[in-house]
C-alpha cells in the first residue's frame, strides 16, 4: 500500500530521507524547487494544472503531492533494538488519539524534544496518513513508530526493560514538573475526550497532572505533549 503526502516541509524531508517515492504530482509553475529534486532522484513526476490539480486532490497541498510507499512501524521488541544505545530514553505511549491534527502535531513535537520512538495500538489510534504527514512537516521522517496490540502488555514489558511508566491524569496528585527525568520513561497521553483508559492509567507507576487556572478543564492533546516533552528536555538540559 502506498501514502499520498502533500505540503512543500513534508515532500522535502521525504526527498531528503531518501524514502522511496512512487512518484508525485505538481501544480504546473509552482514547487520548481522539489520537482528539480525529484527529477535527479528519477521520480516520475506529472504536471497539472491549478483546476486538474485541485480537482483531484483536497486540501492545502502547496501544489504538490507525493505517492510514497507505507510508513513502516516497528514492533516494541524492534524499536527497543533501535533505542539501546540512547542514554535515559522517553518514548510516548498514545492511547487512542483519534484526531489525525493531533497526532501529526505530537509527532512534530516530539521529534523536536529528543522523543525516540511513539508507541501506537494497532486499533483504536488514527493511522499514518497523509495528514498527519503534513501536519508533522517532516518529522516522521526522523522518529520510529511502534504498533503493538496490547498496550497493557507493553507497558509490562517496558517495565521489565528499566523504564518508569507514566501517564497523564487530571485529578493526578502529582504536577507534571514531578516526573523523574534521569531515568528512561514511557509518557502516555491519552484520547481527546476520555484521557486514558482505567488500566492502562492503574498500570502506569504514576501519573501526573498540567495544572490549570482558568475555566477549561483540559488541553489539547498535542498541546499537553509540548508541554511535558519540552519540560522534561529543559530539566534533563539544564
Amino acid at each position: 500500500m502506498s501514502v499520498q503526502i502533500y505540503g512543500k516541509n513534508a515532500v522535502r524531508e521525504a526527498l531528503e530521507s531518501g524514502k522511496k517515492i512512487l512518484q508525485g504530482f505538481v501544480v504546473q509553475g509552482t514547487n520548481e524547487d522539489l520537482c528539480e529534486t525529484a527529477k535527479e532522484m528519477r521520480i516520475r513526476m506529472t504536471t497539472l494544472d491549478k483546476a486538474l490539480f485541485e480537482k483531484r486532490f483536497f486540501g492545502n497541498t502547496q501544489g504538490i503531492v507525493m505517492e510514497v510507499e507505507e510508513y513502516k512501524t516497528w514492533t516494541l521488541e524492534e524499536g527497543l533494538v533501535r533505542i539501546r544505545n540512547v542514554i535515559n530514553p522517553l518514548v510516548l505511549m498514545l492511547d487512542g488519539i483519534e484526531d489525525p491534527h493531533n497526532f501529526g502535531a505530537i509527532i512534530r513535537s516530539a521529534e523536536a524534544g529528543g522523543v525516540s520512538a511513539i508507541i501506537i495500538p494497532k486499533n483504536r489510534n488514527v493511522a499514518v496518513t497523509g495528514t498527519v504527514v503534513k501536519v508533522a512537516s517532516g518529522a516522521i521522517e526522523h522518529l520510529d513508530i511502534i504498533e503493538v496490540t496490547n498496550l497493557n502488555q507493553t507497558i509490562e514489558k517496558l517495565k521489565k526493560s528499566g523504564f518508569w511508566i507514566v501517564g497523564t491524569d487530571l485529578r493526578a496528585e502529582k504536577s507534571y514538573d514531578e516526573i523523574q527525568v534521569e531515568v528512561p520513561l514511557c509518557l502516555i497521553l491519552g484520547n481527546e475526550g476520555k484521557g486514558i483508559s482505567r488500566l492502562v492509567k492503574e498500570n502506569a507507576d504514576y501519573n501526573v497532572r498540567i495544572p490549570m487556572v482558568g475555566k477549561t478543564n483540559s488541553l489539547n492533546a498535542s498541546v499537553s505533549a509540548g508541554i511535558l516533552i519540552f519540560d522534561i528536555l529543559r530539566r534533563r538540559t539544564r
